[in-house]
C-alpha cells in the first residue's frame, strides 16, 4: 500500500498554512488508480480552503512500477537537507541493487516525474530521449535567429508517441506560450546509435541517477 506522510504546505497566495497529507511512496502495481493521478498531476495539487487558490505539493515520493521495474525518486530542490538527501540515496540504492533488471532514476520537479512514467509506458529509454531533445535543439536554434538562445536555453518534455510512424511530440515553453515540436522516429534511432557508440555516458548512469539535460552535457556539447 502508499506510505501517507503528513507535510505542512503553505498557501502560494494567502500564506494560509495547510496540514497535507503526501505520497511519500506509490507502488501503481497495489494501487492502479494512482498511477493516472501521477501522470495528469493531480496528485501533486492542493487547494487552499481559505482562498481556493490551487497550490503545487512539494514533497518527497518514491515512484515504484514493479511491472515495468522502475522506480523514480522525487526529491523537490530544497525539501531535505543535501546529507539527510545522500543518506537516503545510499539506503534506496543498496535496497534497489537487489532487484535484478530495474531502472532507478532521480527526479527534482513533478513534470519530470511525470516525463519519466510518461516514457516508460512508451517503452522509450530517457537516455536517448535526452539525446533527442539536444539534437532537436540544435536544429531550431539554426533556424531561429534571435531565438536561438531563448530555445537552447528552453526545458524540453517529453509528450507523447503520435501517428502510426511514432513520431516523437516535444513541448516546450516559448515566448510565455507552449510550443509544440513533432520529431521523426528516425531521430530516436539516430540518437541511440550515437549513445551506443558513445559508451561513456551510459556507462556513468549508477543507483537513483539524475538523466537530464545537465548529465547529457557532460559528455556533449
Amino acid at each position: 500500500m502508499a506510505l501517507i506522510n503528513k507535510i505542512q504546505g503553505t498557501c502560494c497566495r494567502c500564506g494560509k498554512v495547510h496540514d497535507l497529507d503526501a505520497y511519500g511512496s506509490i507502488n501503481v502495481s497495489q494501487d492502479p488508480d494512482l498511477k493516472e493521478k501521477v501522470k495528469d498531476g493531480s496528485l501533486f495539487v492542493w487547494e487552499c480552503e481559505a482562498c481556493g487558490s490551487k497550490n503545487l505539493l512539494t514533497a518527497e515520493t518514491l515512484y515504484h512500477d514493479p511491472d515495468k521495474k522502475l522506480m523514480i525518486w522525487l526529491l523537490p530542490l530544497g525539501s531535505m537537507a543535501s546529507d539527510q538527501a545522500e543518506s537516503l540515496g545510499a539506503q534506496l540504492s543498496r535496497i534497489a541493487e537487489s532487484l535484478d533488471g530495474y531502472t532507478l532514476r532521480r527526479v527534482s520537479d513533478v513534470g519530470s516525474l511525470i516525463e519519466k512514467v510518461n516514457l516508460a509506458d512508451a517503452g522509450l529509454e530517457d537516455v536517448v530521449i535526452e539525446m533527442c531533445k539536444y539534437v532537436t535543439k540544435m536544429e531550431l536554434a539554426e533556424k531561429a535567429g534571435e531565438k536561438a538562445a531563448d530555445i537552447v536555453d528552453a526545458p524540453f518534455k517529453f509528450y507523447r508517441l503520435q501517428g502510426a510512424d511514432n513520431q516523437l511530440v516535444f513541448t516546450f515553453p516559448l515566448d510565455g506560450q507552449m510550443q509544440g515540436v513533432p520529431v521523426g522516429f528516425s531521430v530516436y534511432e539516430d540518437c541511440r546509435g550515437i549513445l551506443q557508440r558513445n559508451p561513456a555516458a551510459v556507462e556513468s548512469i549508477s543507483g537513483f541517477a539524475k538523466i537530464d539535460a545537465d548529465w547529457l552535457a557532460q559528455f556533449f556539447r
